[in-house]
């Protein structure tokens, strides 16, 4: 029963709460006691906060007791990307050099996900500044996959897709500013959604061109519509956030997808993919068809520029913590270390000329799309491999390049476009793989509903790693 209660998506849980089968505080308390069994060899948690969490579900069983109106969440664990706000809560970005700052407000994303009900168990994982897609940081240490001890997680939104696979808790909040979300989901086989910049608002704005989008890790696509549900929205202070009428995500993931036109391509015409990879990600792509969508192979034209573009940006925009290195470098990541040495000392003209490339670069892919409804690739090139390593041991090595193994990634954060990475499948080593699934800017609901139609069809849910 209580590993039931660890597994079970948000979903039923919050039904279940509302009907009086379950109580906030017993839910929680069997997360937190799954938490304490498995986190000391998963170590998904940057700071667990029991109290907190134990408080806050019995204010929500209170709440039913006195018939107060409930939050679509209620009562439901969730878990804070050490990137973001808890008031009250660490706030420490992975790195030494914020080790015991305290975080005074809550973000955006924390104070609705509170607003809807949620009970948080406390914040994730994060390598230092959010800056790699390896689970690790000099702070916090190795964070592990639960599919095998000893395999990288991804990142940067670390622990949070190592508590979704792990059963420690439904819902928990990512985010992905060059595949933060969709990369550890792939690694962990969990499901993971990027939202249409804009959804769900990011304060303080991050000075990086808008590239860093919020969104959840979650067990099931319904899940992930639960969490826009109850986060999406304009906000006064993300000047970025879209406004327009509120969506209502869960409808519609059920609708047929019955003639939507779907793009597919294995490499954007450029990336290298390992074939334990390739082949679920292809058989997955395959499956459309059988749902009665029309599937075309294809080779983007603007596939092949990417990667120059996300380089250049990536490694300039971390240029910025240079202002650590005197005192800190030594206990600093090496490999972030080596990623803002080589984005230190562009111009302001190489920059504006390389922003030029990439609004030029994103408008050929907004062109492209719309051809399509959605565009299918593999979410990574590679499946987990050890996390002391940038890169695994038959790629070529690189002081920081980790973004040769995550081609598929950056385009759609340029692009602002919605992302989810989907389990589709595992490798002969028993490694989980996901397939991405892109769509329009602004057409999530057709990520998810392709999502829904995926999942009924090969159902990923009910599989658990062998803790």
């Amino acid at each position: 029963m209580t590993e039931e209660l660890c597994f079970a998506s948000a979903t039923e849980l919050a039904a279940r709460i509302r009907a009086r089968d379950v109580s906030p505080v017993e839910v929680v308390r069997a997360v937190l006691e799954r938490i304490e069994r498995h986190d000391g060899r998963v170590n998904a948690f940057a700071h667990l906060a029991p109290d907190l969490a134990l408080d806050m579900a019995r204010s929500a069983e209170a709440a039913l007791t006195l018939g107060d109106a409930l939050g679509p969440l209620h009562g439901v664990p969730v878990t804070i990307k050490d990137l973001h706000q808890l008031a009250g809560q660490p706030l420490m970005l992975g790195s030494r050099t914020q080790a015991g700052q305290v975080a005074e407000v809550d973000a955006p994303v924390t104070a609705r996900l509170k607003a809807a009900g949620a009970v948080i168990l406390g914040k994730t994982t994060t390598p230092e500044f959010g800056w790699t897609g390896i689970s690790r940081s000099p702070l916090t240490g190795i964070t592990h996959n639960p599919w095998q001890h000893g395999l990288n997680a991804g990142g940067s939104s670390t622990g949070a897709a190592a508590a979704a696979a792990a059963g420690f808790g439904p819902l928990h909040q990512g985010s992905d500013g060059a595949g933060s979300i969709r990369m550890p989901s792939h690694f962990c086989g969990v499901f993971g959604l990027k939202p249409t910049w804009g959804v769900i608002p990011h304060v303080p704005v991050r000075n990086n061109d808008n590239v860093s989008h919020i969104g959840p890790i979650v067990r099931t696509v319904a899940d992930a519509a639960l969490f826009l549900n109850a986060t999406a929205g304009a906000h006064p202070f993300d000047h970025t956030s879209l406004t327009g009428p509120r969506t209502d995500y869960l409808a519609g993931l059920d609708a047929d997808v019955e003639g939507l036109r779907i793009a597919f391509s294995p490499d954007l015409g450029h990336a290298r993919v390992d074939p334990e990879v390739a082949e679920p990600v292809r058989a997955a792509a395959s499956a459309f068809e059988s749902f009665g969508c029309r599937v075309d192979e294809v080779v983007p034209e603007w596939g092949a520029d990417g990667p120059e573009i996300g380089r250049f940006f990536w490694a300039v925009h971390e240029a910025p913590l240079a202002s650590l290195l005197e005192e800190w470098e030594n206990r600093m990541d090496p490999g972030l270390v080596a990623c803002i040495r080589d984005g230190m000392g562009h111009s302001a003209d190489a920059y504006l000329a390389m922003r030029g490339r990439k609004l030029a670069y994103v408008e050929r892919m907004h062109r492209f799309m719309a051809e399509w409804d959605v565009l299918l690739t593999p979410a990574v090139s590679v499946a987990a491999f050890p996390p002391e390593r940038i890169e695994p041991a038959h790629w070529p090595a690189h002081p920081w390049d980790w973004i040769r193994w995550a081609e598929f990634s950056y385009p759609f954060n340029m692009s602002g476009q919605p992302a989810a990475s989907v389990p589709c499948g595992f490798t002969p080593d028993g490694l989980p793989v996901g397939l991405q699934i892109v769509g329009r800017r602004g057409a999530d609901a057709d990520v998810l509903r392709a999502a829904a139609t995926f999942e009924r069809a090969r159902p990923w849910a009910h599989r658990r790693p062998p803790l």
